[in-house]
Formats: structure tokens, C-alpha cells, sequence
């Protein structure tokens, strides 16, 4: 949760670009642009439910 909020931080208000705030944090570009798009983590969530056993 630490890390989200640093790289929120470095792009929203310190104005970074995305791609640095990447390279900084050893980042893919795609996952900073995920962190910027929630303001919390969305968590996990199943796709499909799991069979019943039988």
C-alpha cells in the first residue's frame, strides 16, 4: 500500500511522467498506469466460480 501511494504521489502531484515514475520505482508502464487509475487497490476477484465438488 506504501508503494501505491508513493507512486500516486510522484505522478499526480509532483507531476512526473509516467514513464519516469516507472523507471523509478522498477515499474512496468502498464501497472503505473493501473495504480493511477484506482485510488485503492481493486484486490482480487475471482473470474469464474470454482466447480462444485461432487
Amino acid at each position: 500500500m506504501e508503494l501505491y501511494a508513493r507512486v500516486r504521489r510522484a505522478a499526480l502531484i509532483e507531476g512526473k511522467s509516467q514513464r519516469t515514475v516507472a523507471r523509478e520505482f522498477g515499474l512496468a508502464r502498464k501497472t503505473v498506469r493501473k495504480m493511477l487509475a484506482y485510488s485503492a487497490p481493486p484486490g482480487y476477484h475471482r473470474q469464474q466460480r470454482s466447480p462444485a465438488s461432487r
